[in-house]
């Protein structure tokens, strides 16, 4: 049956215009996007059929253009609109901070590092640098490749901490892996660079790991 000749309330569409988009499910949400289905088969099956074959609806709006234009329904058309919907979002949660939101909670600030670190393929170590009031004065990523204690040097991050002005930081990297968990080294890591700032009366608030979830050092009572 065509989604046109379901009940209104069933349909995707007037089911988000009624209940908003947060009482859709992955396959609902993709389905908007698709818009259309394939012979046969309406765009919530073909949707659903994705979901389950790329695993997740992360895993598919992660996935690179070959892979993703090797599926019935899907192509270059779509990946780049798709494409254009990540960054959207991204540049509106950007936009969101860059306005002076203050980071004061810890759900706030991960949903922005996930937003900016998730889905890297490499592992990237960055700083929200914030003034007095904890509001972002930027955002910057400094190391790349296998984040230790010798590849994330305190004398750059103390540099361009003064050189912003910066009061506080927060401190994040991904472990492309997944696994969010902190491991010794970025505990080590976290610890050298309280320390460096500390000289210059710069706090460190939190170091933020970023896998399938986001965990905080500073709510395990690490820092």
């Amino acid at each position: 049956m065509a989604i046109k000749d379901w009940k209104a309330e069933e349909r995707p569409r007037e089911k988000l215009l009624s209940l908003g988009a947060s009482a859709l499910s992955d396959a609902e949400l993709l389905a908007i996007f698709l818009r259309t289905g394939l012979p046969g088969k309406s765009a919530v099956e073909l949707a659903r059929e994705l979901v389950t074959d790329f695993g997740s609806l992360r895993n598919l709006l992660s996935t690179d253009l070959k892979t993703f234009c090797t599926h019935k329904g899907l192509g270059t058309a779509k990946y780049a609109q798709l494409q254009a919907v990540l960054e959207m979002s991204r540049r509106h949660l950007k936009e969101g901070v860059l306005r002076g939101d203050a980071f004061t909670s810890p759900e706030q600030t991960r949903n922005y590092l996930s937003m900016q670190l998730r889905d890297r393929s490499q592992e990237a170590f960055a700083c929200l640098f914030l003034d007095t009031r904890n509001r972002l004065i930027a955002y910057e990523e400094l190391f790349f490749g296998t984040i230790d204690g010798a590849s994330v040097h305190p004398r750059e991050v103390v540099r361009r901490a003064m050189q912003h002005n910066a009061a506080a930081l927060i401190l994040a990297h991904n472990h492309p892996s997944g696994i969010a968990e902190p491991s010794q080294a970025d505990r080590q890591i976290t610890r050298r660079l309280q320390e460096a700032l500390g000289l210059v009366d710069i706090r460190v608030l939190d170091h933020v790991v970023i896998g399938d979830e986001c965990i905080s050092l500073a709510e395990r009572g690490m820092i």
